[in-house]
């Protein structure tokens, strides 16, 4: 069963970190810039390279990826309720940068 997240931080500082696949971060250099807007969002980045993911609540100058966000659809994406991919489709996820990047953030378990 997947973990349900409440809130953007509890997604980001507990659940990620177990959910992180390495194995598909291979070769990945990424620097994700998320911004969650509602009463629990906020702005994190999230950095992946060798293998590793970090996650920092803040902004980056000059992210790899932006991803931007209402609360309610970013957990139903990181919930499993709905696909990133759909959300980007009805307009409710807004994106800049690499779309086959983004792609690979889900096979890494990220969204």
């Amino acid at each position: 069963m997947v973990e349900e997240a409440q809130t953007p931080k509890e997604f980001f500082e507990q659940i990620l970190p177990r959910r992180f696949k390495p194995d598909k971060a291979a070769g990945a250099d990424v620097t994700v810039q998320i911004n969650i807007e509602g009463p629990n969002g906020g702005s994190w980045v999230v950095t992946i390279k060798n293998q590793k993911i970090e996650v920092k609540e803040g902004t980056h100058a000059s992210p790899t990826l932006l991803i931007a966000m209402a609360e309610k659809d970013y957990l139903d994406v990181v919930n499993g309720k709905t696909s990133g991919e759909k959300a980007f489709f009805s307009g409710k996820l807004r994106f800049k940068g690499d779309l086959g990047l983004a792609l690979r953030l889900k096979e890494m378990g990220f969204l």
